[in-house]
């Protein structure tokens, strides 16, 4: 069991790390999940993600303060409006997916949002 928590957690490691330059996928509850299965199987793979240079303050902002920086959201707001604009313009001509695409990116815009503001 522990080295499938370990495999899980780095697999939610991986997806928070794309997260971070793909704008349609989270960031932040991927990291946190990677934190909860390594708490749970490797003490030392929980230090070293809480201690990591790039990758700590994400969870350690979230965790204490359930707030979001401004910067992180103005950039993540922007990214996904941007890119889900791109493709509702550019890729696909089909309607229904053209509101889908609309629909995601403010349903994604809300959630970011709805997180208090860290400063």
């Amino acid at each position: 069991m522990r080295i499938f928590l370990v495999l899980m957690g780095t697999l939610a490691l991986a997806l928070g790390i794309v997260g971070i330059f793909l704008p349609l996928l989270p960031t932040t509850p991927f990291l946190l999940l990677a934190a909860s299965l390594y708490f749970r199987s490797s003490p030392k793979l929980y230090n070293w993600l809480l201690e990591h240079k790039h990758l700590g303050p994400y969870i350690k902002n979230f965790r204490e303060h359930k707030a979001i920086p401004l910067r992180i959201k103005i950039i993540s707001v922007s990214l996904v409006w941007g890119t889900l604009l791109y493709c509702t313009v550019y890729v696909t001509e089909i309607l229904w997916l053209r509101i889908f695409f609309i629909l995601l990116a403010t349903a994604i815009s809300a959630h970011i949002l709805h997180y208090k503001t860290l400063k």
